[in-house]
């Protein structure tokens, strides 16, 4: 071999040194992040167990207090429904209690305009047939002699 071949050979040697030395720097570097990824994630994990606890108790509790209000406007709507149902026999019945009473007078009121009424036409019949008296007739009865 002749000099420039083993200068070629010696570069040839140090560039596979100097690769291997950047890949294997490159290795511990990865393994440094992959580690640090790891304690991150540790850490991230660690920190969100109790937040995503806390969601879970708020979001049931959530549901609960959700149910606990529907039951209650159910409720509210049944109230609402037996006292329009309440109100509407009440109504019912002193629409009934009045009205009876009110067509009795009213009746009553008929019966004493139509009792008027036929006085009325008794009296006016009356007038008709007694003959007209005359106003000397009058003076006359009033004279004193």
């Amino acid at each position: 071999m002749t000099d420039t071949g083993e200068i070629f050979l010696g570069i040839t040697a140090l560039s596979v040194l100097v690769m291997a030395l950047v890949q294997v720097g490159a290795i511990v570097a990865g393994l440094r992040v992959a580690k640090r990824v790891d304690r991150i994630a540790h850490q991230l994990d660690q920190d969100i167990k109790p937040i995503l606890a806390n969601l879970t108790a708020v979001s049931s509790e959530a549901a609960r207090a959700a149910g606990l209000a529907a039951r209650q406007v159910e409720r509210v709507d049944q109230l609402f429904d037996l006292l329009g149902g309440r109100i509407d026999h009440t109504l019912t019945r002193a629409q009934a209690l009045v009205s009876g009473p009110a067509r009795r007078g009213l009746a009553v009121a008929s019966g004493v305009r139509a009792a008027i009424e036929a006085f009325r036409h008794l009296r006016a019949a009356s007038r008709r047939r007694q003959p007209a008296r005359s106003a000397g007739d009058d003076e006359e009865s009033l004279f004193i002699g």
